[in-house]
């Protein structure tokens, strides 16, 4: 009996034995050419990368079938009105002959009025499936005629709902029914670094689809809106692209693709989105109510430079600075002032000026918040009710001539302000200050303009060029020096200014 067991684990073995020497030889087999070394080992893992590469592939594709029914195709007209030089069509040949065409055309031509339409391309995104269709505002600006074209070929001709070129949003209207709305998704819990896709109508080709990433976010001044909170991305977006999607690996909306950053007008993997978040809000206030109300707080802010920061004696640079506030709005009424550095603003820490800005936008109107602000060495918190924004616009003030010496290594020239400047730069009559004539240097650089009225040195104010040199000369310009400057707007803000 113990005999044959013992035979029976002897054949086990022999059979085991033998399959480890065929796996042993078939696998150089499988892979022919390839050897056994460190190659080897990377083709095989290789191998197995490849298939989660198609995943990859899979998924970008699934993506662009789910959202691409969302995506319309817009095409603005516009009127165009100019003129163009022509010669005078009554001369006789003859005498053009004899005079020659050079004498003709410099004192018969004369301009005619030419007037032609133009025809702009940009993208859209469906938001409602009874016809509600979200784009750029600088898509559909001034168009007279706006037709969208939706991903199984049909066209409609849009109404515009609304627009706000503050953020440039715009909601147009078609007249169709059971449309597939695109699904939002939360654009605050977008992660730079993950995989995106750009779905519009770059040069006209309707329903691209381009992939890259999430470069950054919170990109702003920019110029391109005055409210601006951008993700940034990699993913190609060109002129046509305006007003499509940026979506996530899950199909959802995540910005509303603006803008690019190139010398040549065309891709160079830097675009900007209007965060979902964002758009969101936009979309619900035009639709309801044809208008968006934001808030407004009525103070002239700017960022706090680590200069700025010390010479009010706060250690800080994260923060805003109050250069003025408009007289009996909300922030004056409150008791904020100038020269108070707001930290925090209901409950959120203040990084910037666009910051405090959003910030502000986004409270309703009414509602009393919270001001954290630093002054006089320490923190004060200030309960301001917030008003509505109001619409209004600032005309631009001409350039000043450049009249007078300057005054110091600074880069400023100055002069008393006469009644004959004041008028001429839209300040009353009876003003009287020291006028910014001419800055370069470290003046430019710090973004002082010809025009502005130069109305404190320091902590202390001036209204004469005796004064301006008097209180200038108690600083040491190698420590630097603040200045608090006027617009002919009537606004005022802080620069600290540094000789290297």
């Amino acid at each position: 009996m113990n005999h044959g067991k013992t035979r029976l684990w002897i054949a086990v073995a022999v059979c085991a034995l033998g399959l480890m020497g065929i796996g042993a030889w078939a696998l150089p087999v499988a892979v022919s050419g390839l050897g056994s070394g460190p190659e080897h080992a990377q083709a095989v893992a290789a191998r197995e990368h490849l298939a989660r590469v198609e995943d990859l592939s899979t998924a970008f594709h699934r993506v662009a079938v789910a959202v691409r029914p969302s995506v319309v195709s817009i095409r603005a007209v516009h009127r165009v009105r100019t003129t163009s030089d022509v010669p005078h069509p009554e001369v006789p040949e003859e005498f053009r002959k004899f005079f020659g065409d050079e004498w003709f055309d410099r004192f018969f031509r004369f301009e005619v009025p030419r007037e032609y339409r133009a025809q702009g391309q940009g993208s859209g995104l469906v938001v409602r499936s009874d016809g509600y269709i979200l784009t750029n505002h600088h898509v559909i600006r001034g168009a007279e005629q706006i037709e969208v074209k939706l991903a199984d070929g049909r066209t409609f001709q849009a109404e515009v709902v609304g627009t706000d070129p503050r953020t440039d949003l715009a909601v147009l209207k078609i007249n169709a029914k059971g449309l597939l709305a695109a699904k939002w998704g939360d654009s605050d819990k977008t992660r730079v670094g993950e995989w995106v896709l750009a779905i519009g109508s770059p040069f006209g080709l309707d329903l691209t689809v381009t992939a890259g990433i999430i470069s950054a976010k919170g990109r702003s001044n920019l110029g391109v809106a005055d409210y601006e909170n951008f993700l940034q991305t990699d993913a190609a977006i060109n002129p046509g692209n305006s007003g499509g999607p940026l979506v996530n690996m899950r199909g959802e909306v995540i910005g509303i693709n603006t803008a690019i950053r190139s010398r040549s007008g065309v891709n160079a993997g830097v675009g900007f989105a209007i965060p979902s978040n964002m758009a969101r809000r936009i979309v619900h206030s035009l639709i309801t109510t044809g208008r968006v109300e934001r808030g407004y707080l009525g103070a002239m802010i700017q960022d706090l430079t680590p200069q700025l920061a010390r010479s009010f004696g706060y250690d800080k640079t994260q923060g805003v600075l109050i250069g003025d506030v408009i007289a009996d709005g909300p922030a004056a009424r409150a008791g904020l002032r100038a020269g108070d550095i707001v930290v925090r603003y209901n409950g959120h820490v203040v990084r910037d000026a666009q910051h405090l800005r959003r910030l502000v936008a986004d409270t309703p109107v009414g509602r009393e918040v919270p001001v954290v602000v630093f002054r006089n060495g320490r923190e004060e918190t200030i309960r301001v009710k917030v008003g509505r924004l109001p619409d209004r616009s600032v005309d631009a003030t001409p350039p000043l001539p450049s009249s007078s010496r300057t005054e110091n290594s600074l880069g400023l020239s100055v002069r008393e302000l006469t009644p004959e400047l004041a008028q001429r730069f839209g300040y009353p009559e009876n003003t009287r200050g020291v006028v910014v004539t001419e800055s370069r240097g470290v003046a430019r650089m710090a973004g002082i303009r010809p025009g502005e009225l130069i109305v404190a040195v320091g902590d202390q104010p001036v209204s004469s060029l005796q004064q301006f040199r008097k209180a200038l000369a108690k600083h040491d310009l190698k420590k630097g020096v603040r200045l608090r400057l006027k617009g002919p707007d009537g606004f005022t803000r802080f620069v600290f200014l540094q000789v290297q």
